[in-house]
């Protein structure tokens, strides 16, 4: 499936590698596309594995995945029966899905009959054994064979080694994949291995050719054929490709085919070649050493004999499929015309198993649909009058907030807002005492300033020792565990400590971990800090450090509009990242933040609610009409998510009505973590009801080194609302919605909502993707169990010692159980809560998320000022 213009069609046998016209960078760029860059675990971001494909429809990236490396991404009939018996599948939906898809085609055939057959293929049961060998069945099929062609889609390209596999020859594609593996993992280790791969500074491809030649893993005849391969990487590719006589019109085809062989390992290097200027042909580089491996391997067998009838449907299941769904014998079709029999063959060819997945997805997305707007339409009205807030609260939009954010609403004269959780500031930050920066925003943006902690020089000093101490005990670990000789000894140097630390663990690991975390914290002593707020003068080629007057006002101004908290301000405004914590887990970083790249938002919000505190900013938005009063604070905070806490992080000064409001908060707090905690851990599988201390099993997942599962993260999630908080009060969605807030009367020219889709929804878009991936094909998109998991080359995760790079979420983040899937696979519904017009600048001025719509991969449902719910397709 080319994802670009198709190319002119040349043959192979005007096709050189020198051809002037043919420039392989350009074709890797465009067959880049099907791929998705892949970030370190250490940074995991939330990614959609199909972003470079929304320009094709959801349906025919799936049958490209199925025809081209036997991946489903419906959701499979285990999965949607299950649902159905959930009772959240309305077969009303499902039926009109059918009555829209069988308007769409055009059929020789009476309306009844195509939609009573349609009715009783959607079941999809097994064809019955005895029905395919039925007499006369075969002698049928030869009958109709004269037909004229049904009308087929071209099959994809498929590389030659996968093709030898299928014509039941060697195992060339297993064997490729293998060996590109083992060269990936040498190459892009991150200091894991006790010897590094020679000659890596001058790229991939010039390190394996110099190593090729020994790889005792290839016989002597196959190591012959490299002996005088192309020094260059995109000499090399077109010459592999000209060897194995790939037509110049399906090379780019031939390309993707080959990325998608591995998506992990193809992934990581298309990352790094976005990182560097240096690594910029990476992905080249893995083609050609890939491709290159393919014809040394594949040249015995060239050419390869073609599969004979290939393209040609096969008709003894579509003949069963009217016997069994559509009541027609065998016999009956003899007493049919041939222009009968071949809508009947057509019908049944285009209503296939996809089609039918297809449908009863979106009938389960409909339903979907139709209970969160039933709920929202149906919530009990604002009775008697509406206190002011005490205090205002603003969460990520994470669906984890919104079970906290509805219990703290319950717990008093609380509002809460929501907003993307690196609060609007473009910012890397840099901790205290360390040289080490991180980039805390979505990947999908580039930070634009550094914020420092600071301290006095003394504390500073000292606080640098202790944790230079900690930091060369914990590298001499590593690195005697890394090292051949060394390893063998730390057994017995380190074995007594170990075995205490396993056993406590084990055992206790509430209790060790507290016990640990508190002995790190003693020997640390971090001080107190400050950030660099005010702007520092760098050289050109650093970021600039802190913010100019200027940028302060902007920051806090863009934040107050995208919150929707411009007027009506509480005494105490707190400012809330979220993080999470759990230990011995890989994917931990996943648990933060979905589309930071493992970074908390907690500095983001440290940072906000200081410069919101300025009395120039104040000054500067009262000229604009943003009034802050004086008695009005900002503080800071993260929620925990894993322990559903909220954890102070800056809290300076209060005013008197601020400091009331701080300690009535500080009483309710209890109560709010213990009903959060206890709705969120009956939704485990380990319990069946939620335990008698919700706070205390929530400590001991989160400490426990052999808990698979020590929160749900973001899995479940459904649907992206941007409206007013008003518009979901009250109502129990369950974790599943993102919440934006937004009012549609404060942006007239429609910028914040255009902000909204191109910033926040893509992110939560690329997330609900990233969950869906991993739910319906968990061993392509996913990573599989997680106890079987092994972390290779501080880079990731695969099975056992040769897999792919595993790129998605483990089954325990998606499954309930071996059988029972906890996510529900839908595409994001994006609701909008403003008036149609709105909705319709923006679709007609946004050409990316229009496409998204229009292809199937987001869903859009607009709720306009009188409570009127439309569906967008």
């Amino acid at each position: 499936m080319n994802v670009t213009s198709t190319l002119p069609k040349r043959t192979k046998e005007n096709l050189t590698p020198d051809s002037p016209d043919l420039d392989i960078n350009d074709l890797v760029k465009s067959a880049s596309r099907a791929i998705a860059p892949l970030w370190p675990i250490a940074t995991f971001a939330a990614r959609n594995p199909w972003m470079g494909l929304e320009r094709q429809s959801f349906e025919q990236v799936a049958r490209w995945l199925k025809d081209t490396r036997d991946v489903e991404i419906y959701p499979s009939f285990s999965m949607i029966h299950a649902a159905q018996n959930r009772g959240e599948i309305d077969e009303a939906f499902l039926k009109m899905a059918l009555q829209r898809w069988l308007d769409s085609q055009s059929l020789d055939l009476p309306r009844e009959v195509a939609e009573r057959f349609c009715r009783a293929a959607l079941k999809r049961d097994d064809l019955p054994s005895n029905l395919l060998a039925t007499p006369g069945l075969k002698c049928l099929v030869e009958k109709l064979s004269d037909l004229e062609p049904l009308d087929t889609e071209k099959h994809s390209l498929k590389p030659l080694s996968l093709c030898l596999e299928k014509q039941g020859g060697e195992r060339v594609a297993h064997t490729l994949d293998h060996h590109l593996i083992k060269w990936c993992k040498l190459f892009l280790d991150e200091s894991q291995a006790a010897w590094s791969l020679p000659n890596r500074e001058e790229g991939f491809y010039r390190a394996w050719h110099r190593l090729v030649l020994y790889d005792p893993a290839l016989s002597h005849e196959q190591r012959q054929r490299l002996k005088d391969w192309p020094q260059e990487a995109n000499t090399a590719l077109k010459e592999a490709l000209f060897a194995l006589e790939i037509p110049h019109s399906e090379i780019q085809d031939y390309l993707e085919a080959h990325l998608i062989s591995l998506p992990g390992w193809a992934g990581m290097m298309l990352w790094r070649s976005q990182q560097s200027t240096q690594e910029n042909s990476l992905l080249t580089e893995y083609l050609a050493v890939r491709i290159s491996l393919e014809w040394a391997l594949l040249k015995p067998y060239l050419p390869l004999p073609k599969q004979k009838n290939e393209d040609k449907v096969p008709l003894v299941p579509l003949i069963a499929a009217w016997a069994h769904w559509g009541d027609l014998p065998i016999q009956a079709w003899s007493q049919l015309s041939s222009t009968e029999q071949k809508a009947r063959l057509i019908l049944a060819y285009r209503f296939d198993e996809m089609t039918t997945r297809r449908l009863w997805l979106e009938a389960w997305e409909q339903t979907h649909a139709d209970q969160l707007s039933e709920m929202i339409r149906s919530k009990p009205p604002v009775s008697g009058e509406v206190k002011p807030a005490l205090a205002q609260f603003v969460f990520c939009i994470d669906v984890r907030s919104e079970p906290f954010r509805r219990q703290l609403e319950k717990a008093g004269p609380f509002e809460t807002y929501g907003m993307a959780g690196f609060f609007g500031l473009p910012i890397e930050t840099s901790e205290l005492g360390s040289e080490h920066t991180h980039s805390s925003l979505p990947v999908i943006l580039k930070p634009q300033h550094r914020v420092k902690e600071s301290s006095s020089a003394f504390e500073l000093k000292q606080y640098e020792q202790r944790r230079q101490a900690a930091h060369s005990l914990n590298y001499t670990f590593k690195t005697m565990k890394q090292n051949l000789l060394t390893s063998l000894l730390l057994p017995e140097v380190s074995g007594p400590w170990q075995s205490l630390q396993m056993l406590a663990r084990s055992f206790v690991p509430r209790s060790a971990g507290r016990a640990f975390r508190q002995l790190r914290e003693a020997w640390l002593r971090k001080p107190s800090t400050e950030l660099s707020l005010d702007h520092m003068h760098t050289s050109e080629t650093e970021l600039p450090v802190g913010f100019s007057e200027e940028e302060k006002v902007h920051y806090v101004r863009q934040a107050l509009r995208m919150m929707g908290l411009t007027n009506h301000f509480a005494p105490l405004v707190v400012i809330c990242g979220h993080g999470s914590y759990s230990t011995n887990n890989p994917y931990a970083s996943a648990l933060d933040c979905g589309a930071c790249g493992g970074a908390s938002g907690g500095f983001n919000a440290r940072v906000l609610a200081a410069l919101a505190n300025l009395p120039k900013v104040r000054e500067a938005l009262a000229t604009e009409g943003i009034s802050i009063p004086e008695d009005t604070v900002f503080v800071a905070a993260e929620h925990v998510t894993t322990l559903d806490e909220l954890h102070w992080l800056y809290v300076p000064r209060l005013s008197e009505p601020a400091q009331e409001v701080f300690d009535r908060i500080q009483a309710a707090l209890p109560k709010v973590s213990h009903d959060a905690n206890e709705e969120r851990l009956s939704q485990l599988p380990n319990f069946e009801s939620c335990p008698k201390n919700p706070k205390a099993e929530a400590h001991r997942f989160a400490e426990d080194w052999s808990e698979v599962r020590p929160e749900w993260g973001l899995a479940n999630n459904a649907e992206f609302i941007i409206g007013r908080r008003e518009l979901t009060k009250e109502c129990n969605l369950g974790g599943r919605a993102f919440l934006h807030n937004y009012d549609w009367q404060e942006d007239q020219d429609g910028t914040l909502l255009a902000n909204i889709i191109a910033g926040p929804a893509t992110v939560a878009q690329w997330i609900n993707l990233q969950y869906y991936a991993s739910t319906v094909a968990p061993h392509y998109y996913g990573s599989g169990n997680k106890a079987t998991q092994t972390v290779t080359a501080g880079l990731g995760v695969m099975q056992g010692n040769a897999s792919d790079l595993l790129a998605g979420l483990p089954w325990q983040s998606v499954m309930q159980s071996d059988q029972e899937v906890y996510h529900a696979p839908l595409r994001l519904l994006v609701v909008i809560e403003a008036p149609r017009e709105y909705v319709e600048r923006l679709v007609d001025h946004d050409p990316a998320f229009r496409q998204k719509v229009q292809n199937g991969w987001i869903r859009l449902a607009n709720i306009d000022p009188e409570g009127y719910w439309e569906s967008w397709s």
